[in-house]
């Protein structure tokens, strides 16, 4: 009999462990399934058998996408991607081949996909060093020059479009005001998210004519779209493993690399590390072939766009969601910060 491992937290429903692994005949009869709680939007498992652990991914429809074959289509698009930067040595866990010969197994209209499991530590930018923030620099500009050798250029999904208008912002910041204050009665989150709606408010008010124009063509390529470091493995110094491929797609790529320095070096406090930014941002222009231009204008773009994004209130004020409260602090204290410390950040990123 195997077990299924729960704490007490509402967990995702239990997958269909042993039709999945008939599919994978050397994966082993199951023994345990355990949910895996990292990560805000995806279910996934520890599965352990008389083979060994595993990793199975159940691939949520995130994008609501009414043609299922065409979501298949993007799965299997991601499979190939991690399968072929895998022979080119770059850290990734790519998924099983099943005896049919596909990653993706479809049980009543769910897909799932299973991987071995990869032992290995999360790890913010407070706990590298200069020397590992260099070196995660330079492992992302591997992974822009990797994807830009196995994937097929006409695969290409459409790229973002205008950056935020602020006329919107400001709509929004109204919407979310309103919700914010008519909760009775408020806890210390809903009096930070007013006070920083207020402030935002304002500060957008000042720097309204600095919209950044849309990002040329040359400029854009095929990113891993979600590099943080909930998605990024570690065994002691060494990253071994990139996970978490759904956002594959085509992007400006030196936006994903300030998008990532903003997530990896932001302190409590909403500052940066500037220092750590520095060296990873130098080994990232070396080994992605970015000049200091196109990363400049990358920083101004994600400058402008945590200047006007409110996901996280979003997500607990229309959705009644509140997995992403913890990183509200520092996430908007980061925007404030940011834009007092414009030149100093845009230094840190190009010199």
């Amino acid at each position: 009999m195997w077990r299924v491992l729960r704490s007490s937290v509402t967990l995702p429903p239990v997958p269909p462990i042993g039709e999945v692994l008939r599919r994978y005949p050397d994966a082993g009869e199951p023994l345990a399934c355990e949910p895996v709680d990292k990560g805000l939007l995806n279910h996934g498992y520890r599965v352990s058998t008389t083979r060994g652990s595993y990793f199975l991914k159940h691939h949520l429809d995130k994008h609501h996408l009414d043609d299922a074959s065409g979501d298949h289509a993007t799965i299997v698009r991601q499979h190939r991607a991690t399968q072929q930067l895998h022979s080119l040595g770059v850290p990734v866990a790519p998924p099983l081949v099943g005896t049919e010969g596909d990653t993706v197994s479809v049980i009543d209209g769910q897909r799932y996909a299973l991987h071995r499991w990869v032992d290995g530590l999360h790890r913010d930018g407070t706990q590298l060093t200069t020397a590992q923030s260099r070196r995660l620099g330079a492992l992302l500009g591997t992974v822009h020059t990797g994807l830009a050798q196995v994937m097929e250029e006409d695969q290409a999904p459409p790229a973002r479009g205008q950056s935020p208008d602020p006329a919107d912002t400001f709509a929004l910041i109204d919407n979310l005001l309103a919700a914010a204050r008519r909760l009775g009665p408020r806890d210390a989150f809903d009096e930070l998210a007013v006070h920083r709606l207020v402030e935002r408010r304002a500060l957008l008010e000042r720097h309204a004519h600095r919209r950044p124009p849309t990002p040329g063509v040359s400029a854009r390529g095929w990113v891993h779209g979600d590099f943080h470091p909930l998605n990024l493995l570690y065994r002691d110094a060494d990253p071994v493993a990139i996970v978490d491929w759904d956002r594959l797609g085509v992007q400006p790529r030196a936006e994903e690399a300030v998008r990532a320095a903003a997530i990896f070096f932001v302190r409590p406090d909403g500052r940066l590390a500037l220092e750590k930014v520095r060296a990873y941002a130098r080994a990232y222009r070396r080994s992605a072939g970015v000049g200091a231009a196109e990363l400049a204008a990358a920083v101004h773009r994600v400058w402008w766009e945590r200047l006007n994004d409110f996901w996280i209130l979003r997500w607990r004020y229309r959705l009644q969601d509140r997995r992403a409260d913890p990183q509200f602090p520092a996430v908007s204290a980061l925007a404030v910060w940011w834009t007092r410390e414009y030149e100093a950040v845009g230094e840190a990123f190009t010199e």
